[in-house]
C-alpha cells in the first residue's frame, strides 16, 4: 500500500491544513483530489493508504457529499477524525475592491457559514459553487470570479490578497474531518470513543426508527450524530446516518450493534475511533445498569440459571 493520503484538494484547503495536525501525515505523501469521491475512491483502488475528507460542520451538520460516498460504493472504515476551528477571508486579485465584486465562489458548505455576511455586505453578488475552497481561489486567480471565501492562508499560494478576513455568521464554527482507510480491526479503546454506521430498514412502519433508536436508549448509548440520506430507491426510502458514544469493545456498544443487525435490512459499520479533543474523564457516565461490568454481571448470571446454580 503506497504511504500516501489522500485528500480534498487543491493546495491550500481547510482539509489540508487539518490534515497537518495529524502527527502521521509528516511521514506520508500528501495528495491533492478534485473531490472527496475522488479521494475515496484512491483508496478503494490501492492508490493512496487513506483519505482525508470533511464530514461535518457545526452550522449546517454532516457533509452530504461524504455521507453519501461513505453509505455506498466497497466498505471503508474511519480511524481518525480532526476538529478545526473555521473562519473565511474574502480571497479578491489585487487592486479589487468591494465595490467590484459581482461574483463570489467556494465550496458548497460555506455558503451557509457566511450567509449573513453576505447579505450584509454583498447582497446582490451572484453565488456559484466550486469543488473546494482553494479550488474557489484558483478560479478567482484565473479570472473566472471576482471573489472567493477560503483560508486567508490560501491567499498567498494563489496569488490573491485577503480583502476581508476573520468572517463567520456563527461563533466558534468547526469543522470535524475524518481519515478513513479500508476496513481492517479498528485500534483499541481509549475510553473516549465514537463509533459510527448506517442503518437500512427492513420495511416503513410506524415507530420504525423509534425501534432503531431503541437499542441505543435502552443501553445508556449517547447519539452524537443522526441523518438521514436517500437510498435513491424513491422517495421516502432513507438510510440513517448515525454517530454513538462508545466503542464496539464495549459490550453496550455491541449489543446494541447485534440488536440492529437483527431488525435491520442492512447495517454498515464504518468504524470506532478516538473522538477529537476529549478526554476520557471528559465521557458523561454511564446510566445505571450500562456500564461493561454490570452487562457481564448480567451475562453470567444468567449463565448461572441456566447450569441451576442461581
Amino acid at each position: 500500500m503506497p504511504a500516501s493520503y489522500a485528500y480534498l484538494g487543491p493546495e491550500g484547503t481547510f482539509t489540508e491544513v487539518a490534515l497537518r495536525t495529524l502527527p502521521e501525515a509528516a511521514t506520508r505523501e500528501l495528495i491533492p483530489y478534485v473531490s472527496v469521491q475522488s479521494a475515496l475512491d484512491a483508496v478503494r483502488a490501492g492508490e493512496a493508504e487513506a483519505a482525508f475528507v470533511p464530514i461535518e460542520n457545526s452550522v449546517e451538520g454532516g457533509i452530504t457529499t461524504t455521507l453519501d460516498e461513505l453509505v455506498a460504493g466497497a466498505p471503508l472504515m474511519i480511524y481518525r477524525e480532526v476538529l478545526l476551528s473555521i473562519t473565511f477571508a474574502l480571497l479578491v486579485r489585487p487592486g479589487t475592491k468591494l465595490s467590484d465584486i459581482k461574483t463570489i465562489t467556494a465550496h458548497p458548505a460555506a455558503q451557509p457559514q457566511v450567509r449573513n455576511w453576505l447579505k450584509a455586505n454583498l447582497p446582490d453578488a451572484v453565488w456559484e459553487s466550486a469543488a473546494s475552497n482553494a479550488d474557489g481561489a484558483r478560479l478567482v486567480q484565473e479570472g473566472r470570479y471576482d471573489a472567493a471565501f477560503a483560508g486567508e492562508f490560501a491567499a498567498a499560494r494563489y496569488g490573491l490578497v485577503p480583502l476581508e478576513t476573520g468572517i463567520h455568521d456563527a461563533e466558534n464554527a468547526q469543522t470535524r474531518f475524518v481519515l478513513v482507510g479500508r476496513p481492517a480491526r479498528p485500534a483499541a479503546p481509549t475510553g473516549a470513543d465514537k463509533t459510527s454506521i448506517v442503518l437500512w430498514q427492513r420495511d416503513d412502519h410506524p415507530g420504525a426508527l423509534r425501534d432503531l433508536l431503541g437499542e441505543f436508549a435502552s443501553r445508556g448509548i449517547n447519539l452524537m450524530l443522526l441523518q438521514s440520506r436517500p437510498t435513491g430507491a424513491g422517495i421516502g426510502n432513507y438510510c440513517f446516518c448515525i454517530d454513538a458514544e462508545g466503542h464496539i469493545s464495549d459490550r453496550r456498544m455491541a449489543e446494541a450493534l447485534m440488536g440492529l443487525k437483527r431488525i435491520c435490512l442492512q447495517v454498515r459499520f464504518l468504524g470506532s475511533y478516538p473522538r477529537a479533543g476529549i478526554r476520557p474523564d471528559d465521557v458523561r457516565r454511564t446510566l445505571p445498569g450500562t456500564s461493561d461490568e454490570e452487562f457481564v454481571a448480567a451475562a453470567d448470571w444468567v449463565a448461572r440459571c441456566q447450569d441451576g446454580r442461581f
